[in-house]
């Protein structure tokens, strides 16, 4: 019996032990949820003030709160940390907000996020300022990256599209009202489809024609036909379309402009200088172009394809210099996107806001994404592991940049989620002859067994 009461004893805290373990790595989540929560809630509480004061984040004490301190105790006088608020624990860490010291900014919390992320024994900790004087502290409790769960509730809006999580474990939402042009790159199996998979599903189901260039005859973008205003699967094709998008785009100038004949009853409020500003039952579909491959479109094999090849990049850099308010909006996607593409590829680069780095096979590609809006982040970019695809680093114009990924969402899914959006296709009468052709769905009725005999007089 004493035996038998030994196993126990033991057993039952090796079993747990050893449930905890495989819970960590199999089910990060849950074991978030159950041990590493309410351990990393002991250690902040415990050693609050005393983090702060090592990480240096604690500022002397008003003159006002010494003397009260020394006349009504006899404590000495410790230097004061940023007011902590309440912790409020979410499924991947938990978030406290903190009400800066006279003298502190953001930027002196952000340093100290690798201190503090040791000191309270969590994955990760990101800042965020809510107002002046107020900051938010993001304690991530594990990899959110390494198996990537989209947020249950996302905020989105007409032209804005939950693709990716960031590394934060908040949703990456491309937003085309706010940065109307986006560069894509990456290497093969980076994870670059993925992303246009997630993006392209997304706005199947928006009020939105969605226009493709793929000159990889059609390959990546040929799935989705269903739900396309247009395809073009190779340059000829493609130098057909692209000036026929840049009659469009000034069609709606003129639209805009005939808006602005100014009448002499004519609101304020009405007169516009986008799209945006026109009545809705007079305002056109926005278009969204995204060009898979945009090398394809400056390699050159005569004098005659480079001829072509100008036109294509005059027009293309036109959509993206005009485009914006006119409705029209690039993602332009590539393995490189560099000078030695040829002329024009510099000038094209630089209208595109938005930036998107997956794994590349050298810095310098890094480098063309990311070098000229964060250049801290081209290290980053260059350090993404190939067994991790779909991660990839994120940077706009404003110089901000984080990680994100992707979920993973099949050729199949993604295909069926442009069926069954296919009424969805607006009409776009300029774009109606470069309409893809979607053969009828085969018959999946019932085979009958025996085969039917013609009838004999």
């Amino acid at each position: 019996m004493s035996d038998l009461m030994t196993l126990v004893e033991l057993g039952g805290p090796l079993t747990a032990i050893g449930g905890a373990a495989y819970a960590r790595k199999a089910h990060p989540a849950a074991y978030w949820t159950t041990v590493g929560l309410p351990l990393s809630v002991a250690r902040l509480m415990a050693s609050y003030s005393s983090t702060m004061d090592a990480c240096g984040l604690t500022v002397e004490p008003s003159r006002l709160r010494t003397l009260a301190v020394r006349a009504t105790t006899r404590r000495d006088i410790r230097p004061v940390p940023p007011r902590r608020g309440l912790l409020r624990p979410t499924s991947t860490g938990m978030r406290v907000r903190l009400r800066l010291a006279p003298g502190q900014e953001p930027a002196d919390v952000a340093a100290s996020c690798e201190r503090l992320r040791h000191a309270w024994g969590v994955h990760a900790v990101h800042v965020r300022s809510i107002k002046p004087g107020v900051v938010e502290l993001r304690l991530v409790g594990f990899d959110v990256l390494r198996k990537v769960k989209m947020p249950r509730r996302v905020e989105s809006d007409f032209l804005a599209v939950p693709v990716a999580l960031r590394e934060d474990a908040t949703a990456f939402v491309r937003d085309y009202r706010a940065i109307p042009h986006e560069l894509v790159l990456g290497a093969t199996l980076s994870g670059k489809s993925m992303f246009l998979r997630n993006l392209l599903t997304g706005l199947a189901a928006q009020p939105v024609a969605i226009v493709g260039i793929d000159c990889k005859r059609g390959v990546e973008l040929a799935p989705f036909a269903p739900r396309l205003s247009a395809l073009a699967t190779d340059p000829v094709q493609a130098a057909e379309m692209l000036p026929v998008l840049v009659q469009e785009m000034e069609d709606r100038y003129d639209l805009i402009k005939t808006r602005q004949g100014i009448a002499p009853g004519t609101p304020d409020e009405e007169i516009t200088s986008d799209l945006w500003g026109l009545p809705e039952n007079e305002r056109p579909t926005p278009i969204v172009l995204f060009v898979d491959e945009v090398a394809e479109l400056f390699l050159v094999a005569t004098r005659k394809d480079e001829e072509r090849r100008d036109e294509m990049v005059t027009q293309l850099i036109r959509l993206a210099q005009l485009g914006r308010a006119a409705g029209i909006y690039l993602e332009i996607c590539g393995q490189r996107f560099g000078a030695e593409l040829g002329k024009g590829a510099t000038m094209l680069r630089a209208q595109l806001t938005g930036r998107v780095c997956h794994r590349v096979n050298d810095e310098a590609s890094a480098k063309m994404a990311l070098g000229d809006i964060a250049p801290e982040a081209v290290q980053a970019a260059s350090a993404i592991a190939a067994e991790l695809p779909g991660l990839a680093v994120v940077g706009d114009s404003s110089g901000g940049w984080s990680r994100i990924r992707t979920p993973y969402l099949s050729l199949a899914d993604a295909a069926a989620i442009c069926r069954d959006t296919a009424d969805h296709v607006p009409d776009v009468p300029a774009l109606e002859r470069f309409r893809p052709h979607v053969p009828a769905s085969p018959l999946t009725g019932p085979i009958p067994a025996a085969k039917p005999r013609p009838a004999t007089g």
